[in-house]
Formats: structure tokens, sequence, C-alpha cells
């Protein structure tokens, strides 16, 4: 069965892709990321990911469009929230309802998010957050906690041996602080 699998960096999809193969599915790799910022390190991680797809034989959908604009609209208001406040949960909704929207429009029934890998974000949100958006397009969700079984760290070895490019912060214009 196919997956979409909304990736937020290609280090984390490295893992995530693993661990769904290991359960049966065959990933489809969406890189919707609005929130990144500026489009110099957008294009940096979207290159990672599209180097990752190569090394790791992944469908991966490539005509995303950088959007920004999306992302600050959303935040509106949240601009001097803490890193893991209510800005962060604003994107992530705004990412996982994009990617329930993509999965419906592609005909599959389940997406993931690679945004469980991160000891930096709380699953258990993002995996409620997820079924919620799932729900809204009629579609499944697949929850996971991919930090777990010391994912993150195989994470960061996968990513050291394919040679890819690792961001040093979240990703959003406020997350550089």
């Amino acid at each position: 069965m196919k997956i979409l699998l909304l990736v937020c960096c290609a280090p984390d999809a490295t893992y995530s892709t693993l661990a769904l193969r290991e359960a049966g599915y065959e990933v489809i790799t969406y890189f919707y990321n609005p929130c990144i910022h500026p489009q110099e390190e957008y294009d940096k991680r979207r290159g990672a990911m599209t180097q990752l797809a190569e090394k790791m034989s992944i469908e991966d959908i490539k005509e995303v469009p950088y959007d920004p604009e999306r992302f600050f609209e959303a935040v509106k208001g949240f601009e001097n929230e803490p890193e893991g406040g209510k800005r962060c949960d604003i994107c992530f909704k705004l990412r996982l309802l994009e990617a329930a929207r993509k999965c419906k429009e592609l005909g599959l029934e389940i997406f993931a998010s690679t945004l469980t890998i991160s000891p930096h974000k709380n699953a258990v949100l993002v995996n409620k957050l997820g079924n919620e958006a799932a729900a809204q397009y009629g579609v499944k969700y697949y929850e996971s906690d991919f930090k777990k079984k010391d994912g993150f760290k195989k994470s960061i070895t996968m990513s050291k041996d394919f040679g890819l490019y690792r961001q040093n912060y979240c990703g959003c214009l406020f997350s550089m602080k």
C-alpha cells in the first residue's frame, strides 16, 4: 500500500522512510514547507530531498511551489511565541492539513509525517493534529513516534552516510534567533 510522507527535511526522511518500508508501505514523499526561510535555505533542503529520493529510490513529488506567504499569514500574531509554542502548533497544522489534502488528491488512503522523529517535536501533538487533518479530508493518518528505537540517532547516521545537507535550525524565520 502506498503512503504519502510529509517531509520536513531529508535527514528526517531517512529513517522515517525506512521504518515505513519495514511496516510494508511504499513511500511517496511530499516536501511541503512554506515555513522554511530564506529561499536559499529552502532550496538547499529541497535539493537534499531530491538527493535522498535518488539514493533510496523514493517516489518524490517535486512540483511543490515555495509559498512563504502562506506560512506568514497563518502565524500572524504569533511571531513572538517561543520555539515549541503556539506558532509551531499552527505550522504543524498548516502542513499536516496540506498533506491530508494532497493524500486525498492523489487517491491515497493514508499519510504520515517525519515531524515525529525530532526530539524537539511533541509526537503526541503531531499525531493529534495529523488525525484531525485526516478526518477533515476523509483519509487516515499513520500515528508514529519515529524518534523511538533510536530513530533520530539512526537518521543522523544515515544522513552522514548519504552526504545530506543537515540544517542547524527548524526552518522558519523565527527559529533562526
